[in-house]
């Protein structure tokens, strides 16, 4: 092996090293960007703060993400990924059984569901930097679920005297309003909301009793 080869891979070596550190410390700065976004929301939060606390200045945390706007992009897109993993996607037959299951991911998940309680609130403002990607957040959100229920009514699955548009918005309004109740208070238990909401509303009368939230 002549010297050149040795270089190379010394070089290739340096570059995995330097990848690696890069891609521990954006980690790094998302992990406490949710921490700050979680407690004080998005307006209120700093990138200066951000940066002093995973030790960085200002222009060098500006190196891995050019604005708050992007790191909280990659902050709720973690939080997407995190869901989707433990619930999975929505799909033809499961829409209802998937929602129960993010409903008791985000029991266990404190500081994304304020999070996003936080800043899905704060994004009511119209003039919000985010207000415009959580209003198509939902509104793609509802426009899956009335084309899934729809499916399942066919299927005999769904209550037939139900309008789809209308429970497909009621679904992410009754996640969002119990998860704000339980985030107020410790005691409020959401699964068991939840599932009485889709007993109650979703499921045709001589449909047999199951846990939709607790399968899987």
């Amino acid at each position: 092996m002549d010297k050149g080869d040795t270089e190379q891979r010394g070089t290739a070596a340096e570059q995995r090293k330097g990848y690696a550190k890069g891609q521990a410390r954006r980690q790094a700065i998302v992990d406490e960007a949710l921490e700050l976004f979680s407690r004080t929301g998005y307006r209120n939060s700093s990138m200066r703060e951000i940066a002093r606390r995973v030790g960085l200045t200002q222009s060098g945390l500006m190196h891995h993400f050019a604005d708050k706007e992007e790191l909280f992009a990659e902050v709720l897109h973690q939080r997407d990924e995190t869901v989707r993993g433990a619930a999975g996607e929505p799909a033809e037959h499961t829409l209802i059984d998937q929602a129960g299951k993010v409903v008791a991911h985000n029991q266990s998940s404190r500081g994304l569901a304020s999070l996003y309680a936080i800043v899905s609130a704060e994004a009511s403002d119209p003039d919000h930097p985010l207000h415009d990607e959580f209003v198509d957040r939902y509104r793609s959100a509802a426009d899956r679920a009335g084309d899934l229920l729809r499916r399942a009514q066919e299927a005999g699955e769904v209550r037939t005297d139900l309008d789809p548009d209308l429970a497909g918005r009621l679904i992410s309004a009754v996640m969002d309003g119990i998860q704000l109740q339980w985030l107020l208070d410790e005691y409020v238990d959401m699964v068991p909301l939840f599932e009485e909401f889709v007993r109650g509303y979703f499921l045709p009368s001589d449909a047999p009793e199951e846990s939709p939230a607790a399968e899987g």
